[in-house]
């Protein structure tokens, strides 16, 4: 690998992606791609945009995210996040580069009482989630120098995600009523790339050791544990100044009082130890990176 590794980043318009070329910015040669130039579903363009750009490190953070629209749309969410993975995992073993994907907490059916732990049976139930899981498995079976992140309820200043959404409503509504019996980790897009590139940086200079030492699959999320309700309540105290002196009121109410074309897991909070004990990282509590994220937008 050279001096200066050339890093493609899958889409680099979302959330995800903004913050990894943050992250990655001024070290590196960088190419940063979104729908625009590149289709996912589209095998020959995918490999045909990674032979051309030559990339020594590819993260993956494009995906098909929408995961009510996937019940109606499975095998468009399967071609992006089943089939692309593995001919990006594919490309980068044939080329000796490092890949990095991000997967979901929606892998899981949500039974279990404590956090998910790596070695427990994933069962998603919804389409999203197989999607997802299908390419977790497609990037074990090609193997290589390969990490997959598993996160939850992504989430930043850019894009499209519950934080803005919230922040909308709640300039439009007096009162909004939030699911309070989904738990889950919260995690920024600002953690998330920050964390990568500490790992990616270790890596690089073998830190870690060799590949069969740290690929492999990997929960990074932020600590700790809220609910839908409870998450959005924290936005509202801590970026009132955002909502236009609006101050709704957040009204607790259970998953089948809003019924979605996709099931949600009821517990998706991810075990991160095994993060930790492997490269030394932990991402802050989710409570205070929502306050780096809301000060990130003022």
């Amino acid at each position: 690998m050279s001096a200066h590794p050339r890093v493609l980043i899958m889409g680099g318009a979302g959330q995800l992606g903004v913050e990894l070329q943050r992250s990655f910015a001024g070290t590196n040669p960088m190419v940063a791609v979104d729908r625009d130039v590149v289709d996912l579903a589209d095998t020959e363009q995918v490999r045909g945009l990674v032979r051309k750009v030559e990339p020594d490190i590819i993260l993956n953070a494009a995906a098909y995210t929408a995961v009510d629209r996937a019940e109606s749309e499975p095998e468009i969410a399967a071609a992006v996040n089943s089939r692309a993975p593995r001919i990006l995992a594919e490309e980068a073993r044939d080329r000796g580069a490092l890949f990095v994907h991000y997967s979901t907490d929606y892998v899981f059916d949500g039974t279990k009482e404590g956090p998910w732990a790596e070695t427990d049976a994933p069962n998603p139930i919804n389409a999203y989630g197989a999607g997802k899981l299908g390419g977790e498995e497609a990037i074990g079976q090609v193997g290589g120098r390969c990490l997959i992140f598993r996160t939850s309820w992504v989430y930043g200043p850019h894009g499209k995600n519950f934080l803005l959404t919230m922040l909308r409503l709640g300039r439009e509504r007096d009162s909004i009523s939030v699911v309070d019996d989904q738990f889950g980790a919260p995690t920024t897009s600002i953690e998330l790339a920050r964390a990568t590139r500490r790992i990616v940086d270790g890596v690089l200079s073998g830190q870690f050791g060799p590949a069969e030492n740290w690929a492999g699959l990997y929960h990074m999320t932020c600590a700790g544990s809220t609910t839908w309700c409870g998450f959005t309540r924290a936005i509202f105290a801590r970026a009132g100044h955002l909502l236009d002196g609006h101050h709704p009121e957040v009204v607790p109410i259970a998953s089948t009082e809003y019924p979605t074309p996709a099931k949600r897991p009821r517990n998706s909070v991810l075990s991160n130890a095994k993060l930790h004990e492997k490269f030394g990282v932990r991402l802050a509590p989710w409570d205070t990176a929502l306050d780096e994220a809301i000060a990130a937008m003022t």
